[in-house]
């Protein structure tokens, strides 16, 4: 059994599971020691992506950002988001591997099966995050209703907001808690690039907001 865990053809959804195992045994000791793992993690990962997508196109990072407040970012803490999609890409990894040793004999290439289970994952990802934003205690996640993001400075983190295309943001709500957020000028012939702050004006969806430019400083501090 220990044999075919550790194959080549399980490796991916093995690591996937041993960080699993890393990231809970540190998000406990973190908490335990006053420092939230999970607060760093949501800090750290905005400048990670804003730094892989420079180069990427406005409507890449439309889609990206869509898929990412699909899957609840922002309405759960990123690190419990991550831990929620590496345990089912783990999981259904193995399920995938057995299913296929049992029908033809031979497990799947690796990277075949990766595949297979990102795309099978992200729908039980979403419905956790959907869950967990449901049953977390107010007084841990202190989640707000987007609703009260309008009025508040947001600062596009990746590609280049224009009308129709919005791009990604981010900002605080009232308990310091980072979220993201869709960003379209509320001007037609405006335009925000990659670390411009915006004054969001009014909300669209859920996730996606209207704003200005903001010229003004004494916001900023």
């Amino acid at each position: 059994m220990i044999d075919h865990v550790f194959s080549p053809a399980m490796s991916p959804f093995t690591i996937s599971l041993g960080l699993v195992l890393v990231l809970s045994v540190a998000e406990v000791g973190g908490t335990l020691l006053g420092v939230s793992p999970a607060g760093l993690f949501d800090e750290v990962l905005p400048d990670i992506e804003a730094d892989a997508a420079a180069d990427v196109d406005g409507a890449a990072d439309g889609w990206f950002s869509a898929m990412l407040g699909w899957l609840c970012l922002g309405r759960v803490p990123a690190l419990v988001l991550l831990i929620a999609f590496l345990t089912t890409f783990g999981l259904i990894g193995f399920a995938v591997q057995a299913a296929s040793k049992w029908i033809v004999g031979l497990y799947l290439p690796a990277v075949l099966a990766a595949f297979l289970a990102f795309a099978l994952s992200l729908p039980p990802t979403r419905w956790l995050g959907l869950s967990l934003a449901h049953v977390m205690p107010k007084e841990e996640t202190e989640a707000v209703s987007s609703r009260t993001f309008v009025g508040k400075l947001a600062t596009i983190t990746r590609g280049v907001a224009r009308v129709g295309v919005p791009a990604e943001a981010k900002l605080r709500d009232v308990h310091g808690q980072m979220h993201y957020v869709l960003v379209e000028p509320d001007d037609d012939d405006a335009g925000f690039e990659q670390g411009t702050e915006v004054l969001l004006t009014s909300q669209v969806s859920a996730i996606r907001f209207r704003g200005i430019r903001n010229t003004n400083a004494f916001l900023s501090s």
